[in-house]
């Protein structure tokens, strides 16, 4: 029996809440990010109103503005996000259990089994639509496919408010035109290799052979291969499966752009301090580290390694990290952004394996320390302890990534 999937996908989700809730500002181009005058963070997302001035997801809230004067920016209001998030898959959940989150704002559905009892796959992604505009006063493009990754295509393809059905029929005349940065993962960097070797549309990249493919780009190249062609089998998981936490990270758009080693320091310390207080809470230790720098050009590069032991340590995790920046970048640019993630997860009472180069005594001295200041900082604010280091700049290190913390799509691997 072929699969039916369902990608939902509310439209410009966390805008259309804020409207939802602020009828003064529906007619009016608005976006979702940080605060402007802090500079803080990116669009996160817009209406259609702010689309048609070229306001784009992921720039900078200046260059936002320069294209949208009158742009209304809203802060972000994350719980109440969640809320109609959580409301849209109990909608979901009517249909099927096999509901799999992509973000807070996108989800599969296998409804397979029930597309027979509920009249067709085409009548529940219109009902689908229909409840989520009347219910919740928002509304979702849907997208119908046999696989998650032509679903997920269907329900961009027509937006705001649209369903979309590609079949073994018609999806040669309807995916295959497309520009190949249209298929899922295809980002910028892989777009310009395929560009490189004469591929610009799904089209192209599916009628290429599958052993070029994977001569060129290993594994990967296979992957390109099966999406372009329909052939991804991947299972859409149960709502209430419980998924392994593969990395914790935190990462920060910085209220002026970073000049030098020491202002990356700070910055890293603050991140590191985030993420090993969020490691600890969730009993994990970590042995691969990455970061990733995002240039006032906005170009991002991401670099990894790994600690010589599992660690959960912050002033570990901020000493390799700055190690590994120093490493990779150069300084061609100032630096408008900084993240840091840790992952290859153990449980943090894995035995630790001593040598001779290396002073445990001192670890677990921090490792104490650190969880005595976890204490504090649950008990008295984030603010009650701080490196002196980091009051050098207090307008620049003063925030809080633990509890700021942005929520990111999951991957679909």
């Amino acid at each position: 029996m072929e699969r039916v999937i369902l990608h939902s996908d509310c439209n410009c989700f966390y805008a259309s809440v804020e409207c939802l809730y602020h009828p003064e500002i529906r007619n009016k181009p608005v976006a979702v990010g940080g605060e402007p005058e802090h500079r803080h963070g990116i669009i996160l997302t817009k209406n259609q109103i702010a689309k048609k001035y070229g306001v784009k997801t992921g720039e900078a809230l200046w260059q936002a503005r320069q294209k949208c004067p009158d742009l209304v920016i809203i802060p972000p209001n994350y719980s109440l996000y969640q809320r109609f998030s959580q409301m849209a898959r109990k909608i979901y959940l009517d249909y099927t259990d096999q509901v799999e989150p992509f973000g807070i704002d996108e989800s599969w559905l296998d409804v397979t089994n029930s597309a027979k009892l509920c009249g067709g796959a085409e009548k529940i992604a219109y009902e689908i639509n229909r409840r989520i505009r009347e219910e919740l006063g928002i509304t979702v493009s849907v997208g119908v496919s046999w696989n998650k990754i032509f679903a997920k295509f269907g329900s961009d393809y027509k937006k705001p408010d649209a369903v979309t059905i590609i079949n073994q029929n018609n999806f040669r005349d309807i995916v295959w035109p497309q520009p190949v940065e249209d298929l899922l993962y295809v980002g910028p960097a892989t777009k310009k290799k395929l560009n490189g070797i004469g591929i610009h549309t799904i089209g192209e990249l599916a009628e290429i052979k599958q052993e070029y493919l994977h001569a060129k780009y290993g594994k990967w190249g296979d992957v390109l291969y099966d999406f372009a062609n329909g052939l991804d089998i991947s299972p859409v998981a149960k709502y209430d499966s419980v998924l392994a936490v593969k990395s914790i990270g935190n990462s920060t758009t910085t209220i002026r752009d970073l000049q030098t080693d020491e202002d990356v320091k700070m910055i890293l310390f603050v991140l590191a301090e985030s993420v090993g207080r969020r490691m600890r809470e969730q009993g994990f230790k970590g042995r691969e580290l990455s970061v990733s720098v995002r240039n006032n050009e906005l170009f991002t590069v991401a670099k990894q390694c790994k600690f010589e032991k599992f660690t959960n340590i912050s002033s570990e995790i901020a000493e390799k990290a700055f190690w590994l920046f120093q490493k990779f970048y150069s300084w061609y640019r100032p630096i408008r952004s900084i993240g840091i993630s840790v992952s290859d997860f153990a449980h943090d009472n894995i035995p630790t394996q001593t040598d001779l180069f290396s002073d445990e005594h001192q670890r677990i001295r921090l490792e104490q320390l650190d969880g005595t200041v976890d204490v504090l900082k649950r008990r008295f604010g984030n603010y009650c302890v701080q490196r002196a280091s980091l009051l050098k700049e207090p307008s620049l290190t003063g925030f809080n990534p633990k509890d700021e913390n942005t929520i990111h799509p999951v991957g679909y691997f």
